[in-house]
Parts: C-alpha cells; structure tokens; sequence
C-alpha cells in the first residue's frame, strides 16, 4: 500500500507541473492575442493621424500658395503703375530740359549773329 500511495502521490505531483505549463501557455497565448489587438488599433489610429496631418497639411500649403500668388500680384501691379509714372516724369523732364537747352542755344545763336553784324 505504501508503494502504491507513493505512485499516486508522483503521479500526482507530476501532473501540476503540466497543468501548470498549459496554465502559463494560455496566459501567453491571451497576451499575445492582446497585444496583438492593441497594435493593430494603434496602427489604424496612427495611419487615421497620418491622413488627417497630411490633409491638414495640403490645406496650409495651398492656402500660403494663394496669398503668396496674391501678394506676388499686387506686388507686380503696383511696381508696374510706380514705374509708368517715374516714366512720365523722366520724359516730362527730358523735354522740358531739351526745350530749354534748344531755347539757350537759339540765344547764343542771335547773340552770335549779332555780334556778327
């Protein structure tokens, strides 16, 4: 009998340390699966951030690309208008100085001419 008690108690003994592996495996296997689970939501917020960042994105640049476009047009049409007034003002005072060196040459002209006779 006591042989027979010794049996059952290894065979007893030896049968927790199997319950307690398949114990431990199932643990494993639930924590992989949740891992597993968390990861894939992170990716699928992550990718979702991804998208919404780079549309933000797009809109900011587009934005800053029409007020630049805007701004480069005032720009332009505002250079164009100061320079056909300087223009004017250039011609104006290159005739005015061409009449007034015309008339100064005519005068030494008659001077000339009378000092001449």
């Amino acid at each position: 009998m006591k042989l027979r008690s010794t049996l059952l108690s290894i065979v007893l003994l030896s049968a927790v340390p199997i319950a307690l592996a398949q114990d431990a495996a199932t643990d494993v296997k639930k924590g992989a699966e949740k891992t597993g689970d968390a990861t894939k939501t992170a990716a699928k917020d992550t990718g979702h951030a991804t998208k919404v960042a780079a549309k933000d994105t797009a809109k900011g640049t587009e934005k800053a690309a029409d007020a630049t476009g805007h701004a480069t047009k005032v720009a332009a049409k505002d250079t164009a208008h100061g320079t056909e007034k300087v223009a004017k003002k250039t011609g104006s005072v290159v005739k005015t100085g061409a009449k007034d060196t015309g008339h100064g040459v005519k005068k030494a002209g008659e001077k000339t001419e009378d000092a001449v006779k």
